[in-house]
């Protein structure tokens, strides 16, 4: 049995991650703004329900983040680039998974596995279409951040694995006024795709940025 940790559980992925480790019998804690509090755009909440977990944890699981601030849509063009639309989008995809990042040397089984849900589009090798600006930017600076965290982590947790995932579009709340003509898949097969790439990682892959299908990601 291991001890698991997802952060953003009453999301759609979260939720069915959770769902998914709860039925392996796993020690699953689930954490999230609705449930515990935990909002990332507030930092003194991320610090005072993290602090009060003890670890160590197997798995830390990061299922957050947002396509837009509610009532708004990703920019199709440059023109429609807002401040605080950017600022909101980054506060919460980028900044947020940081300051989770921050506890996660103190809550890491020497080990254990760090997984961080980032998303194709923050791929700026990828990028062929432009658009959807904020969102693009917030996840690439996401996944310079698990870069970061993953050597930092090998200094401290020699056997530790920190990667970014792409969970392909799911069939979610967050997805569903986006998905246009893209295939989807149910949020219960996104979360049972991410746990075998997961279960597949070697600790000489940390750092990297996998998709569903345990491919590598260009940066």
């Amino acid at each position: 049995m291991k001890r698991i940790l997802v952060i953003g559980a009453s999301g759609g992925i979260g939720s069915a991650l959770v769902a998914a480790f709860e039925a392996r019998h796993d020690a699953v804690t689930p954490l999230s703004r609705a449930s515990d509090g935990l909002d990332v755009a507030r930092p003194e909440t991320v610090d005072s329900v993290l602090g009060a977990l003890t670890g160590p944890f197997d798995l830390i699981l990061v299922a957050l983040g947002i396509l837009a601030p509610p009532g708004l849509a990703p920019e199709k063009s440059l023109t429609q680039i807002g401040v605080d639309q950017m600022a909101q989008v980054m506060a919460v995809n980028a900044i947020g998974p940081a300051l989770i990042l921050r506890h996660v040397p103190r809550l890491l089984a020497p080990d254990g596995t760090v997984a961080v849900l980032s998303a194709r589009v923050g791929s700026i090798g990828d990028n062929h279409i432009g658009g959807w600006h904020s969102y693009r930017a917030s996840k690439a600076a996401l996944n310079q951040i698990v870069r970061g965290a993953s050597i930092e982590l090998k200094r401290t947790h020699k056997g530790s694995i920190c990667v970014a995932l792409h969970p392909g579009t799911v069939e979610t709340r967050f997805t569903a006024a986006y998905v246009g003509r893209h295939k989807t898949v149910p949020a219960a097969e996104a979360a049972a795709n991410l746990i075998a790439v997961i279960e597949a990682l070697t600790p000489d892959q940390t750092g990297a940025f996998y998709d569903w299908q345990g491919q590598e990601v260009p940066w």
